[in-house]
């Protein structure tokens, strides 16, 4: 099988919107977390989040697109291009590149304002673009659309694993010549009223901060934006004298198949041992573990268990980054590798934002208060959804 690499990232999220600005926010250690601006947010419970600010996406792309441009859509066309742009790839790689990209909503902005249109506002019709600005597969096609890319292109679904699952399925691809080069990721644009609604019926978001692993933690925060990375085969990506930022070393998924919102750390530990061994490594190997770390009791308490199951006594330096950036849902995992690839390229673990004191449940070695210089050869990120579904990745030093 092909090696495959990474060549460019790119991002818009809570904390910038591009990679070197999220790149110093994750240093510093600032978060992306603050109350929502969007319209009727004074009438639900929860009233933060992680929303992407200042948006103006007439900065960012053709005023006369945007009319077929839900911003889930916006976000991925603006991370790509950023990716596209530090890999040095041209357009028109034609059936050689495609693009998997995950989300757990889509267009979501889009449904709600056309079910505002006929049930608020009574209106008999919505806009014709409504479908294809909503379709989960939009940004993705988008993308494919902008930079000419005519092999694999779908979009993944999986909740809170989409972008995990889409990144490995890319690395597939790569690997077995279906393509050179793949965009992989996830976008979300989920902080709308009807959103945020929706998962305070779960009572699973906290209403004052996120608190990874730390006693005293209230729930998750929910994120904004997207995360769309540059897979490429090594040896396409050398030939042409590409940098090169990571190798995508490893990625095992599976299935809890147990309860559909409770998390389950057997399931979770046999994804990470399985995505060691895809990499050809061994638990030693790995310096980092970006954690799926959603500040809720349940997932906190079962990952930190299944990190134990894996690595024992031993187990690397560990955080999460949704405290920063947050919970991005189907682009989390995008958020979570770009992160990742800090660790792997500037030497820095990014830090476990919002701890206030340990839970014993949660023994670990946690990055608290700064970014934590150490050469790591390999890290690991993982991500655990709703439906017991859990996909992680091992990216290494090329």
């Amino acid at each position: 099988m092909r090696r495959v690499v990474i060549t460019g990232i790119g991002t818009v999220n809570a904390l910038a919107h591009d990679v070197p600005g999220t790149f110093a926010a994750l240093v510093a250690g600032r978060s992306g977390i603050g109350p929502l601006g969007f319209r009727d947010a004074d009438r639900l419970s929860i009233r933060i989040g992680a929303e992407v600010r200042d948006w103006d996406p007439v900065v960012h792309l053709p005023a006369s697109k945007l009319p077929l441009y839900d911003r889930v859509t916006q976000y991925a066309l603006v991370a790509g291009a950023e990716a596209m742009a530090m890999a040095g790839l041209p357009a028109g790689l034609g059936s050689r590149g495609g693009v998997i990209l995950g989300t757990a909503a889509g267009g979501i902005s889009t449904w709600e304002d056309s079910y505002r249109a006929v049930f608020a506002q009574g209106k008999n019709r919505v806009s014709p673009l409504t479908v294809p600005r909503l379709m989960h597969n939009a940004a993705a096609s988008h993308l494919s659309i902008e930079w000419g890319l005519t092999g694999p292109v779908f979009s993944v679904s999986s909740a809170c694993a989409s972008a995990n699952h889409a990144m490995g399925l890319a690395l597939q691809q790569i690997r077995v010549g279906a393509a050179d080069v793949m965009l992989a990721g996830g976008a979300e644009a989920m902080l709308c009223f009807g959103g945020v609604k929706a998962w305070e019926g779960l009572r699973v978001l906290a209403p004052d901060a996120c608190r990874p692993f730390s006693l005293g933690r209230k729930g998750m925060v929910i994120g904004d934006g997207a995360g769309v990375l540059a897979f490429e085969a090594e040896d396409h990506a050398r030939a042409r004298g590409a940098v090169i930022l990571a190798e995508v070393g490893g990625f095992a998924m599976s299935a809890d198949a147990g309860d559909i919102v409770a998390p389950d750390p057997v399931g979770a530990a046999a994804a990470m041992r399985s995505a060691l061994a895809d990499a050809g490594m061994v638990a030693g190997d790995i310096g980092y573990i970006n954690a799926h770390g959603t500040g809720t009791l349940s997932n906190d308490r079962s990952e930190a268990a299944a990190i134990r199951m894996v690595f024992g006594g031993n187990a690397p330096p560990v955080s999460s980054t949704k405290a920063a950036h947050g919970h991005g849902i189907g682009a989390t995992g995008a958020f979570e590798a770009i992160s990742s690839v800090l660790a792997l390229t500037k030497g820095l673990l990014p830090p476990n934002l919002g701890f206030d004191a340990a839970d014993p449940d949660c023994a670990l070695d946690l990055v608290l208060g700064a970014a934590r210089p150490a050469q790591v050869r390999a890290v690991m990120s993982n991500a655990f959804a709703f439906g017991g579904l859990n996909a992680v990745l091992v990216l290494a030093n090329a």
